[in-house]
């Protein structure tokens, strides 16, 4: 490829509206415009990097004997309604009618799918197991599209699923796709977690989430540097020091409180109590139904968990005209002592707490004494708080750190949800028909690309991994139109190609500066310099991108070498 016939419309400056690092540089590089709201165009740079990376992905989806497929896009409400999702996406999902007014939907994932495909032509427990996969474009109506192609509403996706006779089946998916995954992400270059995650409404019995550490991401990872405890904040637990409590009383003792709103005015309310010496209560609308929930004073209530904790798919905080109509008394008063219309769930850290004080379900009065497995009715004990960084690790002596990142993949154990919902089932080996027990396995394609960028940046620009860097070398003449270093330019080049790798000539007639700027900018890993002085010594000048160093090369090696460093390069990947 010769620069001057590549369409790479780069900026000297950022984009106004551009927050994340590689939505800037992506768009400066010259590798993505946005068309509306949450839909890029990838221009030839992605379009280079992102074959790349669906290549590794396609070489290490085969190699675990898992075979590829290219679904519709466009998919009938009816299989969506067999499953049960058609309502729970909600509106992240885009639907349309067709002239004849059948309900139809754009895919988000394709768990009916292949499921459908499952059922009517899996028969027997001999066909299993299967591993399943594509590589295909997804669309979800983001409420709130930001930071580049991070979130978006049109993305591309490799999700593959596995089809097993029986959870030992799907434990060893799991973990090939746990192992493959990690080669992918390794390969591409990024530096990555894996930590639990919730099953959220793909369902399931266990999760794990890929994840980059980055302030452009949207979740918050807690993790154990001591130990490798890692697991998402919707998911992750910690280990608390123990609160002394008081000899407590024989019955709770209400007490007037005027004014008294919020947490923090009863610490410093005479006769009050300390935050972890309170139980806050929350009143949420699960699935249609008014639950309370309740955390100690100085914790905060995480959605997904107590979603997770009943298996629900909504969750709305309850309004203040349902609230007093439930309870009796409005927001600042409110407790669990006597409720027994409605569903209780408590955090696990109120467990075994007495002398706690609670709202009375009262306006301007509490509760003090309380005991909380003597007092209260507890529907269901769960985790419900959300971890803060310093808490214990669960399982060691260490504290927890709490940071964000990207998640570039998603596995998990869906189990009979779907197989059972659709009617995919097998026959066992003495006849019985049984359902079969699935996996679900997702990567992000656009956003290892993202991800890549955040991890290896500088002031200059992209600082790709050379695995998936829209090209590997690029050979700059400082001045094209000269014979000797362009034919010297040109050899390279050529000699380049023909030992595989992939090479950019930049024949343009600009200056030596313009040409660096720019390879610098889109992130070549290498650059080869042909200039005056070093040719007439028969050399040249060999650039590495990552590190800024520079060497000079013999004319008469210089391909070889390159070839060996590219190879290198990418063997320290793997």
């Amino acid at each position: 490829m010769y620069w001057h016939n590549l369409f790479v419309p780069t900026l000297r400056e950022h984009p106004a509206d551009a927050e994340a690092v590689s939505h800037k540089l992506l768009v400066r590089g010259g590798f993505i415009r946005q068309l509306t709201a949450g839909v890029y165009s990838m221009l030839p740079l992605a379009q280079r990097t992102l074959l790349k990376i669906t290549d590794i992905v396609r070489e290490e989806m085969n190699a675990i004997g898992a075979q590829e497929f290219y679904l519709p896009a466009l998919n009938p409400a009816s299989v969506w309604r067999e499953s049960g999702r058609w309502d729970v996406m909600g509106d992240n999902m885009f639907r349309l009618k067709d002239r004849k007014g059948a309900e139809l939907c754009l895919g988000m994932t394709h768990e009916e799918i292949f499921t459908a495909i499952a059922r009517n032509e899996l028969r027997s427990y001999k066909q299993l197991p299967q591993i399943w996969y594509q590589i295909q474009t997804k669309f979800r109506d983001e409420p709130r599209p930001k930071s580049g192609v991070l979130r978006v509403r049109q993305f591309t996706m490799k999700d593959s699923y596995s089809f097993d006779l029986d959870t030992d089946g799907l434990d060893k998916s799991f973990d090939l796709h746990d192992a493959a995954y990690r080669r992918i992400y390794s390969r591409c270059g990024l530096r990555f977690a894996v930590v639990e995650a919730s099953s959220g409404a793909m369902g399931g019995s266990a999760s794990n989430e890929f994840m980059v550490a980055s302030e452009a991401g949207e979740d918050w990872i807690a993790s154990c540097a001591s130990c490798g405890y890692a697991a998402n904040v919707e998911k992750a637990v910690s280990r608390l020091e123990p609160v002394p409590d008081g000899s407590g009383l024989d019955a709770p003792e209400k007490f007037a409180t005027p004014g008294i709103r919020t947490i923090e005015a009863l610490v410093t309310f005479e006769g009050g109590a300390a935050a972890h010496n309170q139980i806050k209560t929350y009143v949420c609308v699960l699935d249609g139904k008014l639950t309370l929930a309740l955390l100690r004073g100085d914790h905060e209530l995480n959605e997904t968990k107590i979603k997770d904790a009943v298996g629900a798919n909504d969750f709305r905080p309850a309004q203040p005209d349902e609230i007093f109509e439930a309870l009796g008394a409005h927001p600042g008063s409110l407790g669990a002592v006597g409720v027994t219309t409605y569903p209780v769930i408590a955090d696990e850290a109120l467990r075994g707490r007495t002398s706690m004080t609670t709202g009375a379900n009262e306006n301007d009065f509490h509760l003090r004494g309380v005991n909380v497995e003597r007092d209260i009715k507890v529907t269901k004990w769960a985790s419900l708080r959300t971890v803060k960084a310093g808490e214990g690790c669960p399982r060691c002596d260490a504290t927890l750190e709490v940071n964000k990142s990207i998640e570039v993949g998603h596995i998990f154990k869906l189990g009979l949800k779907y197989s059972v919902s659709m009617g995919a089932n097998v026959l066992t080996q003495d006849g019985r028909e049984v359902p079969i027990v699935m996996g679900s396995y997702g990567i992000g394609v656009e956003r290892i690309m993202a991800a890549a960028v955040e991890l290896y940046h500088d002031a200059d620009g992209i600082c790709w991994p050379v695995s998936i860097a829209p090209f590997e070398v690029v050979v700059t003449p400082v001045n094209f139109t000269d014979e000797a270093m362009r034919t010297a330019a040109e050899t390279i080049y050529r000699e380049l190609k023909a030992a595989g790798v992939d090479v950019i000539l930049d024949n343009r007639d600009e200056r030596p500066g313009v040409k660096f700027k720019d390879a610098d900018l889109v992130g070549i890993p290498f650059r080869i310099v042909v200039g005056p002085k070093k040719l007439k010594e028969n050399k040249v000048e060999f650039f590495t991108r990552s590190t800024k160093t520079n060497e000079d090369l013999d004319l008469a090696s210089v391909v070889a070498h390159v070839r060996n460093v590219v190879a290198e390069a990418k063997a320290k990947l793997r």
